[in-house]
């Protein structure tokens, strides 16, 4: 009798450790299928944002593509070599044009909110940290916040003020060209050169910048695929 109650009391145990077991595994299984299945929604929302921010930076390089050829306009101007007036107001524009960052976080933001640990991915984790934490914020303060690179407010009066005046319009107020050659001396053509000199190495510097976070951002988004597949 003993011995058959031992065998019930074993069987109800086993039966009810394996239930619980299989319950609590059954529970670790979803909980880790709901964490890969957030995990893949988040990286795709980065994935896309990235694709966005790579299409903006492909947009800046080629603004400062303008931007560099009107340096080179004007400087034209300024030792007077006739240039083609056709060109000259939308080289004006650029000139001294500045540029606003445009970031798309929300992904990231998505991200944080859920618990930078649903990344698997150690290296991936790192990598997406870097890229916003550091490689963004340092980008965006670079453009907006660096002193330098406020390009409207530190050039444009000063070598408007010296070229402007020779501007000719239309009736409607539009510029159409400009009278040449300019009635500049030594030291104030030396002078705007030096402006126009100062404009081209930050747009390089900048241009510099733009092709490291689209390379980056490339890379980000491979690695990423890699990982949502």
């Amino acid at each position: 009798m003993k011995i058959k109650n031992l065998k019930k009391y074993t069987y109800e145990f086993l039966s009810v450790f394996f239930a619980v077991t299989f319950a609590f595994l059954l529970d670790r299984w979803n909980q880790n299928n709901n964490e890969r299945l957030t995990e893949k929604t988040i990286l795709t929302e980065i994935y896309n944002g990235l694709e966005r921010d790579s299409i903006d930076l492909h947009n800046d390089e080629k603004s400062i593509k303008y931007n560099l050829k009107a340096i080179n306009y004007f400087r034209k101007i300024v030792d007077n070599i006739e240039v083609d007036n056709d060109s000259l107001a939308t080289y004006y524009f650029f000139l001294t044009r500045d540029f606003v960052t445009v970031q798309n976080t929300s992904g990231y933001e998505t991200l944080k909110s859920v618990g930078l640990e649903i990344i698997e991915n150690d290296s991936l984790r790192k990598t997406i940290i870097d890229l916003y934490e550091v490689r963004y914020k340092l980008h965006k303060k670079f453009t907006e916040e660096y002193d330098e690179n406020k390009y409207m407010r530190n050039y444009f009066e000063k070598i408007n003020n010296s070229i402007s005046p020779n501007f000719n319009y239309d009736t409607t107020g539009n510029i159409v060209g400009i009278k040449q050659p300019l009635n500049l001396n030594e030291k104030e053509k030396n002078l705007i050169k030096s402006y126009l000199w100062r404009l081209q190495i930050n747009r390089l510097d900048r241009e510099s910048a733009i092709k490291g976070n689209k390379n980056k951002i490339g890379d980000i988004r491979q690695f990423i695929k890699r990982n949502i597949k």
